[in-house]
């Protein structure tokens, strides 16, 4: 099992590992698009990037902290990253636990595309959503004045492409990981979309929504508490041992979550007007 987790925009500062070391990341095939948008963002004038990145001038030594994404300590990304997920997560007992569960976890990222737990980064400032202008190629083209030169402003779903798609197929099943349980948000997934699971070809993953049951007995989507839930479904999941290893697909998910006293619902395929189901889709529901 494999466990990929949405970044925070809020993270943890400084670091004690050494500088940044693109050939030590996991999946390599994203080394090239790491290197172009570190590179961006080196480039970027700190006025000019509060702009870009859609922050405020409180927020400035964000802003400030691209400019130095190759010479500033790092740490792993699971401690790198914070916030409610990150908080009910609880990375630093995870292996008291389960000493393998840090294996089992990733995190998706508008920089470096895919990580896994370990893959120590330093602090930085970007989102799925932001259009990063781009610098002519061999990056040293100047303007009168000494300012870089910049050409379109992709974003990053089309700097990504295929490519986050193609390194968790490839890698992910390489390395005999099995399911991926899919909890990035919408954004994110949008960066490296994943088909449903499929048990023939052992590839795809199962997605996960949240759920609270309203006083009338409707359902509706939980938006403010629902990265905490995610980070607990996580916690259970990359700590289930033998269970996590052995899971293919929703049924063996939802099976763990249930044994951890968790409400978890497997969404059936609708039933077209004709009678026949449409092919499953591996979604779960966690109901809170």
């Amino acid at each position: 099992m494999f466990i990929l987790l949405p970044p925070s925009e809020t993270k943890a500062p400084g670091g004690d590992g050494p500088t940044l070391t693109l050939d030590a990341l996991s999946f390599p095939s994203l080394t090239p698009v790491r290197e172009q948008v570190i590179a961006d963002l080196e480039a970027l004038d700190v006025d000019a990037a509060l702009g870009i990145l859609g922050i405020s001038e409180k927020l400035r030594s964000e802003a400030e902290a691209n400019t130095h994404l190759q010479d500033a300590p790092t740490m792993p990304a699971l401690f790198r990253y914070t916030g409610v997920l990150y908080d009910a997560l609880d990375a630093a007992t995870l292996q008291d636990v389960d000493p393998d569960a840090w294996s089992r976890l990733g995190v998706g990222s508008a920089l470096f595309g895919v990580l896994r737990a370990t893959d120590a980064i330093p602090h930085y400032r970007l989102s799925s959503g932001t259009k990063l202008p781009e610098r002519p190629a061999g990056g040293s083209d100047s303007a009168a004045g000494g300012v870089a030169v910049v050409t379109a402003a992709p974003t990053m779903k089309k700097r990504w492409g295929r490519l986050i798609t193609d390194a968790l197929a490839e890698t992910a099943d390489g390395r005999g990981d099995g399911v991926i349980v899919d909890l990035r948000s919408g954004g994110y997934q949008g960066l490296g979309k994943l088909p449903a699971w499929n048990a023939t070809t052992g590839t795809g993953a199962v997605t996960v929504r949240v759920e609270s049951v309203q006083p009338d007995g409707s359902r509706k989507v939980v938006s403010h508490f629902n990265k905490h839930y995610k980070g607990v479904l996580a916690r259970v999941l990359s700590t289930a041992g033998s269970a996590a290893d052995a899971a293919r697909g929703a049924a063996d998910i939802a099976a763990i979550a249930r044994d951890a006293g968790l409400t978890m619902e497997i969404n059936e395929p609708p039933v077209a007007a004709n009678g026949k189901t449409t092919p499953p889709k591996d979604t779960l529901t966690l109901v809170v």
